[in-house]
């Protein structure tokens, strides 16, 4: 069964999944308005569609996660860390995608593109404490 701590996660991660839904809206609003800028950036492009599908993608796998972690023979600081780490590291991963060409001219992608590797190692901390924690036989009832 899924600990209180892990659901109110969950639900905050469902709460903010439609911005990711809206986010395929205004990509696609952006490819067909002639007057957008958009188009004509193709690092930008490549970026932000990189970020949305990077930001689907890691919210589901967080709320996998999610399910796992109270399952996985952890003790409490490592079930925290699983808990923070992957949610964290998929808001920050897509997050240096989209922030790093914010402006419509960007050539090359700003500071914070160094987003990417924190939300990546926070990623893979997360998934290899969790994928120890479930390789351990589960407790003796």
């Amino acid at each position: 069964m899924m600990e209180h701590k892990s659901r109110r996660i969950a639900g905050i991660l469902f709460v903010v999944f439609p911005t990711v839904v809206y986010g395929g809206y205004a990509l696609l609003s952006l490819l067909i308005d002639p007057t957008s800028k958009y188009m004509s950036n193709p690092l930008r492009q490549n970026l932000w569609r990189a970020g949305h599908a990077h930001a689907a993608v890691l919210l589901i796998l967080a709320l996998v996660v999610l399910r796992y972690v109270d399952e996985a023979r952890l003790n409490d600081t490592m079930t925290r860390i699983v808990r923070f780490s992957v949610p964290a590291g998929a808001f920050l991963l897509p997050a240096a995608m989209f922030l790093s060409v914010a402006s419509p001219d960007a050539t090359a992608p700003n500071a914070l593109i160094g987003l990417a590797p924190v939300g990546a190692i926070f990623i893979g901390i997360g998934l290899f404490v969790l994928g120890i924690g479930l390789l351990k036989p589960p407790r003796a009832v």
